[in-house]
């Protein structure tokens, strides 16, 4: 391990690109965090209040998101990038703690905004102290971030000190602030932009984290059904909703490890580029559909059987389809193919939902579990993108 300070702070290109232990750590307390979220979905019993969940949701992704692209760019071996993952784990801990109770408002908001302005000011304050050049360029690449979480963190605290009717919006501004300020590159005054050239220095690193993230995140869909039926009796109906959901977890693992960490393994520049900057945009989405699926599934292990109300519905087949977008989103916009099978089974899950409110619950994830298995059958005899990533302009 390296015990150094801060003249080797940003990552070498020769330099290991393997996750580091602490980062693997990093991970597993995200995942708990996703974990409440869809139990959290499953208690609801209305879509009430699902606005604020889906802006929680958003929150802890865009901190995992961040944090990976921090430590791809600068090595995750130095002190200051390790103690910046430390002070981000304890933020994920008070905002996964807060998640339960609106009371607890002021310390989700305190949680998700220090790590990120923590980790500008020790960025900006390390880089400060060396001027060769390359630092320099690293600095202004911190400033810029922490320039725009300063901003949007206005937002955060002061929706988490107003009453519930403000709170809403101003945690939606805070949020729309965060993903839009990524997607056109950070312009800060005085500093312009990050340079495009900056997210082609992405590595082998990246992906490989996006790539763990989602199949740890992916553990939920049976973790979340598990926490259910270790308190329930072992019925017919709940077992086979149990295994059910075990099936799921398998075959939308399968659907992404198909071609996911080569994306941004590829040398074409352009390809690169856009991989990095579109890959937390469309892996919010996949998760999104992991949380709800996983969500979906809990509710079928506690109650399997009778009607299925419209809300499950939506969770049971949404999760999946929500999934299966994002995954072909990203597909089509890196490689440039749209994988139809998956379109098509996208269509049939959208047109079996009007139908299925009498059916049991285990009788509508038997459903999605058909359908996805048709998506990996579509992918084995040929539906799928081509395995060889492009080394010129994206198809």
């Amino acid at each position: 391990m390296t015990t150094g300070g801060s003249s080797e702070l940003v990552r070498r290109p020769s330099g290991s690109t393997r996750a580091t232990l602490l980062e693997l750590l990093f991970d597993v307390v995200f995942v708990a965090a996703l974990a409440l979220i869809s139990m959290q979905i499953a208690e609801r019993s209305s879509w009430g209040g699902v606005g604020r969940v889906v802006l929680i949701l958003m929150a802890v992704w865009w901190t995992w998101s961040i944090t990976s692209t921090t430590t791809d760019f600068y090595d995750p071996d130095q002190r200051p990038i390790q103690g910046i993952l430390m002070v981000t784990m304890l933020g994920a801990v008070v905002t996964a703690g807060a998640l339960a109770a609106d009371a607890h408002a002021l310390f989700f908001a305190v949680g998700y905004v220090t790590p990120h302005l923590v980790r500008g000011v020790v960025l900006v304050s390390v880089l400060h102290q060396h001027k060769r050049r390359h630092r320099h360029r690293a600095e202004e690449r911190a400033a810029r971030f922490l320039f725009w979480f300063l901003v949007s963190g206005v937002f955060w605290i002061g929706g988490a000190l107003l009453p519930d009717g403000w709170r809403g919006t101003l945690w939606a501004v805070a949020v729309t602030i965060d993903y839009v300020s990524a997607a056109v590159r950070y312009p800060t005054p005085r500093l312009g932009r990050v340079p495009t050239w900056q997210y082609e220095k992405t590595t082998e690193h990246l992906g490989e984290r996006y790539q763990q993230f989602v199949i740890l995140a992916l553990g939920d869909i049976i973790l979340v059904p598990t926490l259910e039926i270790s308190t329930a009796d072992f019925t017919r109906a709940r077992s086979a909703a149990f295994l059910a959901a075990f099936a799921a977890m398998l075959l939308l693992w399968q659907i992404y490890v198909l071609g996911a960490g080569s994306i941004v393994r590829t040398s074409a520049p352009r390809v690169l580029r856009r991989a990095t900057r579109l890959a937390p945009y469309t892996h919010l989405v996949m998760l999104s559909g992991v949380v709800c699926t996983a969500a979906g599934f809990d509710l079928v292990v506690e109650r399997p059987t009778g009607d299925t109300p419209a809300r499950w519905i939506a969770l049971i087949l949404g999760g999946p389809a929500l999934f299966l977008l994002g995954r072909t989103v990203f597909t089509y916009r890196i490689i440039g193919t749209v994988p139809w099978h998956r379109l098509l089974w996208l269509l049939v899950l959208a047109a079996a939902m009007p139908w299925l409110g009498g059916w049991p619950p285990v009788l509508v994830t038997a459903l999605v579990v058909l359908v996805l298995a048709g998506v990996v059958f579509g992918d084995a005899v040929g539906g799928r993108s081509p395995r060889r990533m492009p080394r010129g302009r994206p198809g």
